[in-house]
């Protein structure tokens, strides 16, 4: 049985980071997502995490239940306001938003 994640990289106005990201569900890389596209892996259902990463530049770590045959969505972005944006070259794990949908 399995269970289906979606990954869309979307942004409203203009995004410096822009360039495709690397999806990992559990630690290991599964795909890409590109600027305004959508990523979709299937995955067993349980409990997983998941993190968008760009080079050194990476999303905090979202952990998620899935039930069988469920879709599960995230949208990520590199917009920030412009404190987490600045603060995100000494901290690059605050680069990249993930938001479950």
């Amino acid at each position: 049985m399995t269970a289906t994640l979606t990954v869309s990289h979307r942004a409203f106005g203009a995004e410096v980071r822009r360039g495709p990201y690397q999806v990992e569900v559990d630690g290991r890389t599964v795909g890409t997502v590109e600027m305004n596209q959508t990523f979709e892996t299937t995955v067993e259902p349980g409990h997983h995490t998941l993190r968008v990463r760009s080079g050194r530049n990476s999303s905090g770590e979202k952990a998620f239940e899935i039930a069988d045959e469920e879709v599960v969505r995230f949208r990520c972005t590199g917009k920030r306001f412009l404190p987490l944006f600045l603060a995100s070259f000494v901290s690059p794990g605050l680069a990249l938003v993930l938001v479950r949908e």
